[in-house]
This record gives structure tokens, C-alpha cells and sequence, in this order.
């Protein structure tokens, strides 16, 4: 199977994985006050995949630009794993998130984080997290970007993703 992809911007490539979109939020935690902001607060809910996002905006323009200054946002899509993409079967081979965040970003597959592998870290940085492997057609997963006006310190512009995509690849091996 050679690499396809498809672009989570697109309403038809979304259809593919059965997604009716992305959902996005302002906020560490999404309507608390002071947008979640806590000191020494252990997690964010939001990450989770049932957390309840039904009052989140629901914009497939990931593109456009959000607020200013020091600032946080959630971007979650859920997406079910294909039987084919583009004429090439999808089970057993492998399934990739790729964006890029403007300024920093997070990635959550199912409420998890990977951290001891394809860690997601640093100001403007490509991101690529495994999603399935071996892919099971079939499977819903929960996407979660957690976006981050950086530097921290003295943050500039606004927060935006830059692009969102699905790749499938062949399993490694033979």
C-alpha cells in the first residue's frame, strides 16, 4: 500500500472517517472561569474523549485566527478508521495524525499522551502521532490539540492549526 492521506480541513475527506467535524474551545478547561487557568492544576478534563465538548464551536476553519496574548484553545475531532482510503485497503497497515500548531501544541489520541515516543512539545513544531497500529477498520478515536499562544512568557500573534491530516501507512516489515 503506498502512503494516502486525507485532509481533516475537507468535508469530503472528513466523510471518509465518518467526522462531522471539528469542535473547539477557548481554554485550558473550556467555560470555567478564567478559562480554567488554576495554579498547580494536575490535568485538563478536556483532553479526555467523553468529556463534553456539545457547547464547543463547531468550525471546520482551523486556519482561522483566535484570540491574543496568553491564551489557550482546544481543537477535538473523532474520527473512525476506514476500510480504504483513496482504493487502498487500511487494516493492518498504519495511521498517522499530522499537523502543525501556531505557537505551542499538545496532542491527545483517546485522552493519552504519548510520552515516551513521538512527544509533542515546542513552538511551532511539525507534529506526527500514531494513531493505530495495526489500523482496525472500524475504530472510533478521539482527537484532542491542545493550542498555546507561546512564547509563555510574552506570547505574540494569536493561535491557529495550520494543517490537519490523516495518514496511512503500510505496517512496516517485509
Amino acid at each position: 500500500m503506498p502512503r494516502v492521506s486525507l485532509d481533516l480541513e475537507l468535508e469530503k475527506d472528513r466523510a471518509v472517517v465518518k467526522s462531522d467535524g471539528w469542535k473547539i474551545a477557548s481554554g485550558l478547561v473550556p467555560g470555567e472561569p478564567n478559562q480554567g487557568l488554576v495554579a498547580e492544576m494536575g490535568d485538563s478534563p478536556a483532553r479526555l474523549p467523553d468529556y463534553d465538548d456539545s457547547g464547543w464551536e463547531h468550525d471546520s476553519d482551523i486556519q482561522k485566527r483566535r484570540s491574543v496574548g496568553f491564551t489557550f484553545a482546544w481543537y477535538r475531532i473523532k474520527v473512525t478508521i476506514p476500510d480504504e482510503v483513496k482504493g487502498e485497503k487500511i487494516g493492518g497497515g498504519r495511521v498517522w495524525f499530522e499537523t502543525n500548531v501556531d505557537n505551542y501544541g499538545e496532542v491527545y489520541v483517546d485522552g493519552n499522551i504519548d510520552r515516551d515516543k513521538w512527544v509533542v512539545t515546542g513552538n511551532n513544531t511539525p507534529k506526527r502521532v500514531l494513531i493505530d497500529d495495526p489500523a482496525v477498520p472500524g475504530t472510533e478515536h478521539s482527537i484532542a490539540v491542545l493550542v498555546a499562544n507561546a512564547p509563555l512568557g510574552a506570547p505574540v500573534g494569536t493561535i491557529f492549526m495550520r494543517y490537519a491530516t490523516l495518514a496511512f501507512e503500510p505496517a512496516p516489515g517485509p
